[in-house]
This record gives structure tokens, sequence and C-alpha cells, in this order.
């Protein structure tokens, strides 16, 4: 067989939906909506910010790609079916799910042994139940067209869990590798990507340059201890293309070497 690059990784007449690709400005999100749009999907840009959405929509079809923004909770059943029957109703159907959505900044300051049980709950209700919610729902989908690719966002922060936040995406591993097996005979692949410390909006509010964790970081890793939102992008194209058809249950750390230098 002869290996064709450009066939490895086309996208072209496939249906991605990624939430929480709107968000804060400059965003992981929003680089995961404008590379798969790059390599040729329609792409559904879902936010619960529908200002967001529309932006990266807007940014996306004025360079060439196809786009339509949906506003979407997650966590709320009827909004996400709405959001998959967009999906059926403007491009036909679906085939890639990113379930990129997270509460990160809101959910890090607070000790574990200080959380308010309300504020853990939601915290879980969007990292966790959402992307189960939107797998569930995504499924029928996937299935009417052959198969798909899920991959889910989790985080350097997972390894070790030292906050709340890390427990959520530690959490999201476990679901990871549960729909994998469970998805697999549907020739449906399940994967993961954990960024690093990300300089987009929300990260750089997180962990500014003169923060001692990010000179810390500095220290112990082997390349760079901060990325920019598109160099994620690489992964995600591997993970969602015929390229990555033989790659399903796995987390891929991209984060300059961060989980190594642990």
């Amino acid at each position: 067989m002869t290996f064709n690059l450009k066939e490895q990784f086309d996208l072209t007449r496939k249906v991605a939906i990624v939430t929480g690709a709107g968000g804060r400005g400059n965003s992981i999100g929003g680089a995961y909506a404008k590379g798969l749009a790059a390599a040729g999907a329609s792409v559904i840009v879902a936010d619960l910010i529908g200002d967001g959405a529309e932006a990266v929509s807007s940014k996306i079809n004025a360079s060439g790609g196809t786009a339509k923004a949906v506003q979407a909770d997650i966590t709320d059943e009827a909004s996400v079916k709405a959001m998959m029957e967009e999906a059926r109703s403007s491009f036909g159907g679906l085939d890639i799910l990113v379930n990129n959505a997270a509460l990160m900044v809101e959910a890090v300051g607070t000790p574990a042994i200080q959380t308010n049980m309300a504020d853990f709950n939601k915290l879980m209700a969007v990292n966790l139940n959402g992307a189960l919610i939107c797998t569930q729902a995504a499924v029928p989908l996937m299935q009417e067209r052959g198969g798909g690719k899920i991959v889910n966002q989790l985080s350097a922060g997972a390894w070790p869990a030292q906050t709340t936040y890390g427990v959520s995406k530690i959490a999201l591993l476990g679901l990871t590798t549960t729909l994998a097996t469970e998805l697999g005979p549907m020739n449906i692949n399940v994967n993961a990507i954990a960024p690093g410390m990300t300089m987009s909006d929300a990260g750089k509010a997180l962990t500014p340059s003169e923060s001692p964790f990010v000179q810390a970081a500095e220290a112990r890793v082997v390349l760079r201890s901060r990325g920019e939102p598109d160099e994620l992008v690489g992964a995600l194209l591997l993970l969602c293309s015929p390229a990555g058809d033989w790659i399903s249950g796995q987390a891929i750390n991209v984060d300059g070497g961060f989980i190594m230098g642990n």
C-alpha cells in the first residue's frame, strides 16, 4: 500500500464539533476549531458564550473554511441534543467530537479540603459529566456514518492531581479508557490530549510569567515550559484523521516534556 501523507490527514467531508471553542480570546478550543477547519472539516463551534463561538466561527468562514456557531451548555442534555441536531441539519451528521469545554481558572485556587461541595459538583458536572453527555448524544450520529473520533481534553495537572481541577481531569482519563473499550466495536476511537502550561488567555491568567510555579517548571522541563494553543493542533489532527485510525484509549501529553520531568 502506498502511503499518501495528504490523504492521511485530510478531513474533507468530515463534520466536527468542538465544545468550549469560543471562550476567552486566544483559546485552545478556538485553535482546535480552526485547525480542524483548515484540514477540511466542517466545524460546529460550540460554547456557552454565544458571542465567543460566533467570533471564532466568523474567522473560520472568512479564511475559507466552513463553520457554524452554536451556543450550548454541555451539562444540559436538551442543549447538547440541540447541538447535535445542528450538526446534522447544517452539515449532514457528525464524525468528530472534541470535548474541550472545561472549568479551570475557577477550580484551582481553593484547597480540596476547603472546597464548597456545590462548587465541586459544578466542576465535575462540566469537566466530567459534560464529556459523557456529549458523547452519549454523539454516538448515534457517528454510527450513522460508520464510526467516528472522540478526543477529550485532559491536563498535565492530572499527573499527579494536586487540585480539584486535577481530580476532574484524572477522572476524565478513566472515562476516556472506558469509552474507548465500549465504543471500539462501533469503529469509534476515543483518545485524549493532556496539554501542559499553555499560553492561552486562561492559561496566562492562571500561570503568569512571574509565577513561582512557572519558574520551577523552567528548571525541570526538557523543552519549553509553556506552549501556544496552536502547538496542540498537530496531536488533535493525528487523533481525528485517518492517520490515527489504529489509536484508541490513549492520552497524549503535549507539554514540552513536563510530565516526563516530574
